[in-house]
Parts: structure tokens; sequence; C-alpha cells
């Protein structure tokens, strides 16, 4: 009888598989092509601006003006039937004007303000750019772990179909009853329909690869079952929550929007102080008379400073110095919260991480007891000291176990990347460094199971794991993605 995977992998090589595409194109791909990343990009130039416009009001400020009015002078005695004494003018005017702010606290602390409000938002950007290169692995791994659901569905369901021709082959020569019939009919038709659901979920799968590129792909690189599975470096937690505190990026973003509002606080309170300005003015006119005269001409420079001092603004200015108290205590608040979900993340992921790797390895043994118990099943039916539903259970139990192995195997992958992007230390040399162990070959029907020694094979059929946990055995020596 052929093992359920062993029949997997035959039907396998059946099919050609289409030419795939490695992670780092995909990565490429989305930064060109990222509608979020380009909308976070400008969203981020446009923040940027604060920082000229608010120096801008530190610096001289020139304009100039002109003009052209009609006056007319009612002169009293005038002749009320010739209209004597009436004065008509027409003047022409050019003016100029060149201002030097000398003390304006409000305006030096808006530019405080805005340097952190700049810098707020490239670290928000910055963050921004993490966040696509873990959700671009998000995406690829989703993609390769549905493609191992639907492989194992496949396979699942190929091995309950054989079943069910075992069944119905023992029923007629009368070494079975009907009811084995019917629950390997059951049995295949529930593993039918989750291969549908299977097939359904990749597509979907897919969907979110194809929205961050605006590409369609058929196909994508499998991961290496030889990628190592390693606890984080350094293994030491408190080290992983320091660099977090320190070099997270929203976490950056959200201790440079405290600085900011501290100078916006200190802005409004410079409302009450007084403003001085150093200024130069100059003014021509020419004008002409209807009397006949020659009109008159003048010109007219001023160099001076201005003092002006605030009195009363009708409680606006104390508005304003409590409304930014007020987002003093709210930035302030914002940041220590999220200081501690950073903290907290940080912590989980570590420790999802490091009991990952054990778990990972229990998996994988798990596959070598199930195949083992299905064999021992098997025989048991053939001998008459099993029943259908026995083996059909074990053959449930295996292909849990190799759908558990890979959802694990997937989830470190991305569990390892969600850890650095909270320490702030993600980049795109992280998916570079997946990248050797990713296999342009890489056929989930094919490879959806982890490969195993015959020694191991061998050992688990006499129920000795090769590699269980607490074993003598020495580890060999691998490094971290």
């Amino acid at each position: 009888m052929l093992r359920p995977l062993t029949l997997a992998c035959l039907l396998a090589g059946l099919a050609t598989p289409a030419l795939a595409t490695d992670l780092l194109t995909i990565y490429e791909e989305a930064l060109e092509n990222s509608a979020d990343l380009a909308a976070a990009q400008a969203d981020s130039m446009a923040q940027q601006e604060v920082l000229p416009q608010a120096r801008s009001q530190l610096l001289p400020n020139l304009g100039i003006g002109a003009g052209i009015a009609r006056e007319e002078v009612d002169i009293d005695g005038r002749n009320p039937q010739t209209g004597a004494g009436d004065e008509r003018y027409t003047t022409k005017y050019f003016q100029a004007s060149l201002t030097q702010p000398l003390f304006r606290a409000d305006r030096w602390f808006d530019y405080q303000s805005a340097k952190y409000l700049s810098q707020q938002a490239q670290a928000e950007f910055s963050a921004t750019q993490q966040a696509l290169i873990l959700e671009v692995a998000e995406a690829y791994f989703n993609v390769l772990q549905a493609s191992d659901n639907l492989a194992t569905a496949k396979a699942e369901e190929a091995a309950f179909e054989r079943q069910l021709e075992q069944a119905r082959e023992r029923f007629e020569v009368g070494l079975s009853a009907r009811t084995d019939v019917l629950e390997a009919q059951a049995g295949y038709d529930s593993a039918r329909a989750a291969r549908l659901t299977a097939q359904t979920n990749l597509d979907v799968s897919f969907q979110a690869v194809n929205r961050l590129t605006n590409n369609d792909y058929e196909r994508l690189d499998g991961i290496s079952h030889d990628l190592p599975i390693l606890p984080p470096t350094p293994r030491n937690m408190q080290q992983w929550v320091e660099t977090a505190s320190q070099q997270n990026l929203d976490l950056a973003a959200a201790r440079l929007s405290v600085d900011s509002a501290g100078e916006a606080l200190r802005s409004s309170r410079s409302g009450y102080a007084p403003s001085v300005d150093a200024f130069v003015r100059y003014q021509d006119n020419r004008g002409g008379s209807n009397m006949g005269g020659s009109g008159f001409d003048s010109r007219t420079t001023q160099v001076g400073v201005e003092l002006s001092m605030p009195l009363y603004t009708g409680g606006a200015t104390s508005s304003q110095v409590r409304e930014s108290s007020y987002r003093l205590s709210q930035a302030e608040f914002s940041s220590d919260a999220l200081l501690r979900r950073v903290v907290e993340t940080t912590r989980n992921l570590y420790r999802t991480v490091t009991s990952g790797v054990e778990e990972i390895d229990a998996r994988r043994q798990a596959i070598l007891s199930a195949q083992a118990a299905l064999d021992a099943t098997e025989t048991g039916y053939e001998v008459g000291t099993r029943n259908v539903v026995d083996v059909l259970d074990a053959q449930r139990n295996l292909f849990r176990a190799v759908r558990d192995y890979n959802t694990l195997r997937y989830n470190y992958i991305i569990n390892n990347l969600s850890l650095k992007q909270a320490a702030g230390t993600l980049s795109p040399q992280d998916l570079q460094d997946l990248s050797q162990w990713l296999n342009p070959d890489y056929d989930p029907d094919r490879d959806f199971i982890p490969p195993f020694t015959d020694e191991e094979t061998r050992e688990m059929s006499y129920g000795r794991p090769s590699s269980a946990p607490g074993s003598n055995a020495p580890a060999s020596p691998r490094s971290s993605f």
C-alpha cells in the first residue's frame, strides 16, 4: 500500500510548474508600485515643508506696491456757479518696505517646533518603509503557506480517495461492511471540500501580492526546509527591549511629537511678550492739480525700529496657552502608552520566536510519529483489528501534523521579522538574508513536507525519535537568517 505522502509526491510529478518569482523581486516591485508608500512619501514631504515656512517668519520680508488715486478737495467759500475753489488731484505712488524681525519669541519657538515636526515626518515615513518590508514578507509567505496547505489538501484528498477505493473493493469481496464505504466516502467528501477551500485561500493570498506590486503572479519561490530555525540573537530579552526603546521608529516619532508640542507651548506663552522689528520704508508720490498748478512730488524714506506689546487679546492668548498645554500632555501620555506597547510587543515576540524553535522541531517529529501511527493503523485494518474510522482519523492526524508544521515554520519567519521591526532594526537586508533560503525549483505538491533521513524514519518506526527534546545527540551548528 502506498503511503499518503508518497502518493502525493507521485501525483506531483505529473505537473509542470510555472516560472516562479523571488522575494526581492516582489519587494522591488512593491517599492515602485505601492500606492500606500507613495501616499506616505507625499505626506511626509508635505509635512516637512513646515520647516522652511517657519524659518521664513524669521527672515527679512521685502515688499513693493504701486497705485493711482483720484482725490477731490471741497474748499469752503467756493463759487457755487463756477465751482471755483474745488481742487482735484491725481496721485500716483510707489512704495517699498523691508522688515526684519529682531525679537519675535513666538516665531522662534514655532521654528524650533517645526524642526521636530520635520524630523517626526521623516521618522514616520521610515516606519512606513519598515512596515512595507514586513507587509511584503507577510504577503509573500502567506502565499507560500497557502500553497503548502493546498498541496496538503490535495494529498489528503488523494489518500482519502484511495481509502474509498479500497473500502469499496473490500466491500465487494465481503471483507468489510457497507459502513466502511460510507465512512470513507464521508472522509473523501470532506477532504475534497477542504481542497476547494485551500484553493480559494491561495487565490486570495495572491491578491495581497498583486495589490502591493500592481502585477499578477502565478507562482513564487518556495522556502527551503533547510532554513535555520534558531532563537533570536542576542539571546537576551532585556537587550531586545532596550534596543526597541531606543530605536523603534514609531516610538521615535512619538518622542519628536512631544518635543514639538513643548516648543508649541513656549510659542503660545510668548503671546504675552513684546515684539520688535526693524524696518525700512520708501514712498514716492506724484500728483497733479486741475487748477493748472504744477502739482507736487514727494519722496519719503523711513528707517526705524518698531515695538509692539499686546495688552489684551480678549482671552485668546490664555486659551492658546491652555490648548498647547493640553496638547503637550496628550503627546506625553501617548508616547508613554506607545512605549509600553512596544515593550509588551517586543517581549511577546521574543518569547514567541524562542518557543517556536522547539515547537517547530516537535511538530516535525509529530509528522514522523503520525506517519508511523498511520502505518500501524493500516496494518491493523488489513488484519481486522482496526476499522476504517481508525484509518481515516490516523490520516487526518498525519495531514494535520503537516499543516501545523508548515504554519509554525512560516509564523517563525514573520515573527522574526516582526521582532526586528519592533526593535527598529528591520531592513531590506533581512529580505536579502531570507532570499538565500528560497528555492526556485520548490514544488509545493512535492516539497510541502520536510525531508527525513532513512535513519530518522527507521528509528521512528521503533518509537525512538532521533532528535527528541532532551536528547544527548550533538546539535549541528546553524546560522540565523
